[in-house]
């Protein structure tokens, strides 16, 4: 469970954080889709710009946390062709629940407002002020991690990232870029929140890439990064035909690595390195902490193309 600054929860090894679900499209003009939360069956889109210079075809699939399937998850989105392409993910920060909170209002007014923004003059197609305009707009109480992501024409791609949702940009089989997660410490990520105490949008790290034809960009929410290590990635990419393919595969890979109790994931390891364990007498019979989290997965995947040739 991801840990709200507002106050510190306890530690608990079983791995169960936040999360989201699926699809809304609310705007129809300039190919933008924004995914929040419902009921429904996962679901994929794909979406190219137009004009000359680079684009983005992406793809996207979402599965919630087994336990919150009705409610939909937590985690919340949205794609864009405006520019050379627009990814934004948001993760709702589940601890909210605990103070009677709806931890996905948040993370869904944080991404409608990001795709309302995203082509005002104020925010110049720069990620960090698309964060700022944003979160400035969101009235909801709760917080979420979150990252966005806009390809130039000229194939710039600039990045924004508070927390721990994540991107990896994969070139000829090899992964050449992937953000970090921010943490104030083990499971409590860097968040933008309704409180004073959270982050805006001066604490976001901010890159730019360099992106070529055919380069992969896989965009998500820590329930992917979490139950996935970056050469599962590159493997599932390898064997995939196309984005849709690829979201959907990835998703499926982190959610089915979630429930595995025996799994090593990303997350145990990393809990293991905090000094989470099983107590000693279990190590003395060999015994570690493993197994996934439990997470909605959020997955977007975009592959870079010529506009002309698209």
């Amino acid at each position: 469970m991801a840990i709200p600054l507002f106050t510190t929860i306890s530690y608990n090894t079983t791995a169960t954080h936040r999360h989201r679900y699926l699809h809304h499209p609310i705007f129809s003009y300039n190919k933008q889709l924004l995914c929040c939360a419902s009921s429904s069956p996962p679901v994929s889109s794909n979406f190219v710009g137009s004009e000359a210079g680079v684009c983005l075809s992406i793809g996207t699939h979402l599965i919630p946390h087994p336990d919150k399937v009705e409610k939909g998850g937590e985690d919340a989105f949205f794609v864009s062709s405006h520019g050379g392409g627009v990814i934004a993910v948001a993760d709702g920060v589940s601890g909210w629940a605990e103070k009677d909170v709806n931890p996905a209002l948040f993370s869904r007014e944080l991404m409608t407002n990001a795709s309302i923004f995203v082509q005002d003059q104020e925010v110049d197609y720069n990620p960090r002020n698309l964060i700022r305009k944003a979160h400035a707009a969101t009235t909801s109480i709760g917080s979420a991690t979150a990252v966005v992501a806009m390809l130039e024409r000229n194939g710039t791609l600039k990045i924004a990232n508070v927390g721990d949702c994540g991107l990896r940009v994969i070139r000829k089989g090899q992964i050449v870029y992937s953000t970090s997660p921010q943490e104030h410490y083990f499971d409590c990520p860097y968040q933008l929140s309704s409180e004073a105490i959270g982050q805006t949008f001066l604490d976001a790290t901010v890159t730019t890439v360099e992106l070529m034809e055919e380069d992969t960009i896989v965009v998500g929410s820590d329930g992917l990064f979490d139950n996935v290590f970056d050469r599962e990635i590159v493997s599932v990419l390898n064997s995939c035909n196309n984005v849709s393919d690829a979201a959907k595969a990835l998703a499926n890979l982190a959610h089915n690595h979630s429930k595995d109790t025996s799994f090593d994931s990303p997350y145990s390891q990393e809990a293991r390195t905090q000094g989470f364990d099983v107590p000693w007498w279990k190590k003395i019979m060999g015994m570690k902490l493993t197994g996934g989290k439990l997470d909605d997965v959020t997955v977007i995947v975009g592959q870079v193309k010529s506009s002309l040739s698209s």
